[in-house]
């Protein structure tokens, strides 16, 4: 992701996690004890901080909700796969989160924001037909895209397969499954929630070694995908306390 960091909290933690910026902008007479930290990172870091007129922070993040700040941010790379389950090869309940065409920026934002809080070790997209990490979804995640290693890969069976040579249980998120509730979902564990609309990809749900499903009440069919990526999160993370 290159591009403008906007909102206080997205802003401020990666100023925390030492992103490289070139330029911070702050609207003129903003006060307040986040700005002030704000500020100071940014003067730590060596980044110009430039003062200016809300109505340029308009126009710099499309009227985007900036709460007054905005960072004009250096590039971000992608986690490696090879790296991150190089890292991960010692830890009995490693848990790696599959996204199948997530296509909505808010909703990719959410699930990146629940999957920092719930213990995940790092989420998986596709590079095609799907959301990447944009402004809108640094923003949506509250700064979740920071702390949470994020992996770019070309083929989705194909990585699928990898993590299974690794000692992963795939475990595809589905209506037809049996109830997450009623699951042993401890131990490795790589979850894959499919696209807004059209769920999984039949040769991606062909090789889940399990499907989960959330128990609904009500006449509509489905939740909302970053709805359902944190009950099942916080399902997972349930059963390991225990």
């Amino acid at each position: 992701m290159t591009g403008i960091i906007f909102g206080r909290q997205p802003l401020l933690e990666a100023l925390k996690n030492k992103r490289s910026f070139n330029k911070i902008f702050i609207a003129k007479g903003l006060k307040g004890d986040i700005i002030d930290t704000i500020f100071r990172l940014a003067r730590e870091a060596k980044v110009i901080v430039q003062f200016v007129d809300k109505q340029r922070l308009d126009y710099m993040t499309n009227k985007g909700n900036h709460q007054g700040v905005a960072g004009q941010a250096a590039e971000v790379a992608y986690a490696g796969l090879d790296h991150i389950l190089a890292a991960l090869a010692g830890k009995k309940d490693a848990l790696v989160l599959v996204l199948d065409r997530i296509t909505d920026p808010h909703n990719l934002g959410a699930i990146i924001r629940s999957a920092h809080l719930l213990a995940c070790d790092a989420v998986i997209i596709p590079k095609r037909d799907a959301a990447g990490v944009t402004e809108t979804v640094a923003k949506v995640s509250a700064g979740a895209v920071e702390y949470i290693p994020i992996i770019q890969v070309g083929n989705l069976v194909q990585t699928i397969e990898t993590l299974k040579e690794q000692g992963f249980w795939i475990a595809g998120a589905d209506a037809a499954g049996k109830k997450c509730f009623e699951q042993d979902l401890k131990g490795r564990l790589a979850l894959v929630l499919g696209n807004e609309g059209y769920g999984l990809q039949k040769l991606v749900l062909e090789k889940c070694d399990l499907q989960v499903a959330i128990p609904l009440s009500g006449k509509l069919d489905s939740l909302n995908v970053s709805c359902a990526a944190s009950i099942l999160l916080y399902e997972i993370y349930r059963q390991k306390l225990k």
